[in-house]
């Protein structure tokens, strides 16, 4: 009766740690990604691809952890 709550509630935070994580990833990739245009703004197009392809991978873990629990 005990397990199978306890089962769900650590799905539960699992996910909910994998979205902190990525949250945080994406706040921190955008941050670096806007003070690096500010240094070299002849660069902003190369920054700007390398941070898309950051992000979308720092957003695929969310994914990654909802499969895990389903």
């Amino acid at each position: 009766m005990l397990t199978p709550m306890l089962a769900e509630l650590g799905g539960n935070l699992h996910v909910g740690l994998a979205a902190l994580g990525a949250a945080l990833g994406v706040g921190l990739i955008g941050m670096k990604a806007s003070e690096a245009v500010g240094r070299n703004p002849g660069a902003s197009t190369k920054i700007l691809v390398q941070s898309i392809l950051a992000i979308a991978f720092a957003e695929a873990i969310v994914f990654y952890a909802l499969f895990l629990v389903k």
